[in-house]
């Protein structure tokens, strides 16, 4: 293609030839670039270790799913459709950023392999992503400064908002945009000015219409905004790359490593200590994280890569009713102490001061109901229930637990059980059981069950709960399976004790319901409690495979093993509530559902927040016992839910949310209006045990 102007690498400002800018330019910026890192890498050097180079090709497939496809951002439309135009933007035009780099000392350079057909491709894309990327900037500025999305508000405890900076690289990204245009439009413009070929330019673009307003523009004054866009352009091109690190927008640069090392499991929690057994845990000086050093490398990627875009602590239970949680202040306040005690410029400062008190507060942290919102919603893979029970632990530590917290955690370690009641109880809820429906105790004497029901302390104890478990007995009864409790030798399973940050008191009741599990040997563990069974699936380990009850029943209904009769009263609406630890972190969703649509006649409808949205009762994390500062009620929130989606019956599978519903309920003042049930009553409420094939069955198994 002929070219009419004088390129930057031949051209001359000042008597001084341009081509010593444009390689002093990329030299000093890759050379700062390069520093800033450096510094920036320094806490996580000094940081804990945390092995992630497992199960490459899952991390591979999360790098291009989540990272490079976007795939969390259309959670929230607007905002997530803005995001997915500026990155793909900034990906098509990266070649063209780099070729730019290299014109400015070769001015013949092109990209290899972007020749001839495929370089006319290119180029057409990238005009047309320019384009788009810098509509994108200028609605997402008007956005983010006007109209201001409730999510980016910063309260006044927390500092000052981060719209100036966001507006001012908005501002950057236009300037890339609209700079590279120009550069290619005098180019073009010159050309049609001397009769030459021009270019082709894709109609419509910002190029297209730059040179349809250049067109008539006298040469020299051509040749100077040529070589003016070119040098602005490469500017803030590397300004722009050394600016990322210094604030929120570091998240550019490390989301994809970022998406590619977060984790791959839920449910579960980090150990202690990566590398140290549980064997050897009394060996350690001390426990979870208490200074910043104590947090993990990717704890502190994670900080780097928060966007600040406020979905987390949109979807934070805790945070929508006025708890002093806001996720997403987690990570900022994480990278703020980074960036302070790890300067660019000066030594690094001392970073052995305690976190909790000075950083974090006590009830920020004891906040958090581990419900895992905040970790669904992070289109960058943040991950926070490892950090807040890490705090925790080293809180537990330290003696600082919450008062209300403290008798719960002293019967549970007297007793196995957060109310203190005698072991020997643990299984009076079965003399309730009408004939027929009897329960054994598999206290290693009987091996003859294949299946344990663990039942976990809040059933087997509450006395409103207790009728979940006669439920369960009746439904895993009629559906056949032979099946046994361990009665006194079960304790708590041990989900809330960990997540609170007890993991010496959660090992000795793992350590006992194991023993236990291992001498009734079944090869099987049913229950009806969602923090059981998470407890048991991903912290136990050598025990039998775990099902939850809404599997069973699921299963059993479709197969014909367990008949039901239609509801008694059709114009009753229900509606189903996800349990954290079902739903979130064990992705049972539709096993509840298929066991509700079982049911002949029962109408369905779906709440705004549900499945992985679904808003927690309030009952995780041992928040059962906890006595929070907050303005209202989590389970308050989630029962107005129910009855704006026009509910009158709203159907759990968990106790801790049936407790928490049942008292919202008569809190919000709907009673009469909303019933709260668990899906095993309501299964057992429609149990169509008269049918002959069914009485058969029930009495072999009585007999």
């Amino acid at each position: 293609m002929q070219t009419v102007l004088i390129p930057p690498a031949q051209a001359a400002f000042l008597g001084i030839p341009t081509v010593i800018f444009s390689f002093l330019i990329p030299v000093v910026g890759v050379a700062v670039f390069a520093f800033i890192i450096a510094k920036r890498l320094a806490p996580l050097v000094k940081s804990q270790v945390d092995p992630r180079f497992d199960r490459i090709p899952e991390r591979i497939v999360n790098l291009l799913k989540i990272g490079l496809g976007q795939y969390r951002q259309p959670r929230y439309m607007m905002g997530g459709v803005l995001h997915i135009m500026v990155f793909a933007g900034f990906i098509i035009l990266s070649i063209r950023s780099v070729s730019l780099v290299v014109i400015g000392l070769a001015p013949d350079f092109v990209m290899p392999g972007f020749g001839g057909r495929v370089g006319d491709v290119y180029n057409f894309l990238k005009d047309y992503a320019a384009t788009l990327v810098f509509l994108a900037v200028v609605i997402a500025a008007v956005r983010r400064g006007i109209f201001r999305p409730e999510r980016y508000a910063v309260p006044a405890r927390y500092g000052h908002e981060h719209t100036a900076e966001a507006i001012f690289v908005l501002g950057l990204i236009a300037t890339l945009m609209v700079s590279e245009s120009l550069f290619e439009a005098t180019a073009v413009a010159a050309q049609v000015q001397k009769d030459l070929h021009a270019e082709f330019l894709a109609p419509g673009t910002l190029v297209w219409m730059l040179k349809n307003m250049l067109v008539n523009t006298p040469l020299d004054r051509l040749q100077g905004l040529h070589l003016a866009a070119y040098y602005i352009h490469d500017l803030t091109f590397f300004f722009f790359l050394c600016f990322l690190p210094l604030g929120k927008h570091f998240h550019v640069i490390t989301s994809l490593p970022n998406t590619f090392f977060m984790r791959l499991n839920k449910g579960n929690v980090k150990p202690v200590r990566h590398g140290v057994s549980s064997e050897k845990l009394d060996e350690l000086a001390s426990f979870g994280v208490k200074t910043y050093k104590d947090f993990t490398w990717k704890h502190i990627l994670d900080f780097y890569s928060c966007a600040d875009c406020g979905r987390c602590s949109d979807q934070c239970p805790a945070n929508a009713v006025k708890r002093p949680l806001s996720p997403r202040f987690i990570s900022i306040k994480g990278r703020d102490f980074a960036f302070k005690h790890y300067p660019l410029r000066g030594k690094f400062l001392k970073a052995d001061e305690p976190l909790i008190g000075i950083t974090y507060s006590e009830d920020e942290i004891w906040s958090c109901t581990t419900c895992g919102a905040c970790e669904e919603e992070c289109p960058l893979g943040i991950e926070y229930i490892d950090k807040i029970v890490d705090l925790r632990r080293g809180m537990v530590d330290e003696g600082m637990v919450p008062q209300s917290l403290q008798k719960p955690l002293r019967a549970l370690e007297k007793r196995g059980n957060p109310w203190g009641k005698m072991e020997k109880k643990r299984a009076e809820w079965t003399k309730d059981l009408p004939a027929g429906f009897d329960v054994p105790v598999l206290d290693g004497s009987r091996n003859g069950a294949g299946t344990l029901y663990f039942v976990d302390s809040f059933t087997s104890y509450d006395d409103r709960m207790q009728a979940i478990g006669r439920a369960t007995a009746r439904i895993l009864t009629v559906a056949g399976i032979d099946f046994g409790i361990l009665g006194k030798d079960e304790k708590d399973s041990g989900n809330e004790i960990r997540r609170f940050g007890e993991e010496m008191l959660f090992q000795n009741m793992r350590a006992q319901n194991t023993e236990a599990i291992r001498a009734a040997g079944v090869k099987r563990i049913v229950t009806a409690d969602p923090h059981a069974y998470n407890a048991l699936k991903h912290d136990y380990r050598d025990v039998p495979p775990v099902e939850h009850i809404s599997q069973i029943i699921a299963r059993a209904a479709s197969s014909g093993k367990l008949p039901l009769r239609p509801v008694a009263d059709p114009s009753k609406v229900y509606t189903y509530h996800d349990p954290c630890y079902l739903g979130r972190h064990n992705g049972l969703y539709d096993d509840p559902r298929r066991a509700l649509d079982a049911i002949p006649g029962l109408r369905r409808v779906e709440m705004l927040k549900s499945r992985d949205r679904s808003f927690c009762c309030g009952g995780g994390g041992l928040n059962l016992f906890y006595e929070p500062e907050e303005e209202q009620r989590m389970g308050v929130l989630r029962v107005q839910m129910a009855k704006k989606a026009g509910a009158d019956v709203i159907v759990t599978a968990c106790p801790f949310c049936l407790a928490n519903i049942e008292d919202a309920i008569k809190v919000a003042g709907l009673e009469g209006q909303l019933e709260a049930i668990d899906l095993c009553e309501l299964v057992d409420r429609h149990l169509d045990i008269e049918q002959p094939a069914e009485a058969e069955n029930a009495a072999a198994v009585a007999a």
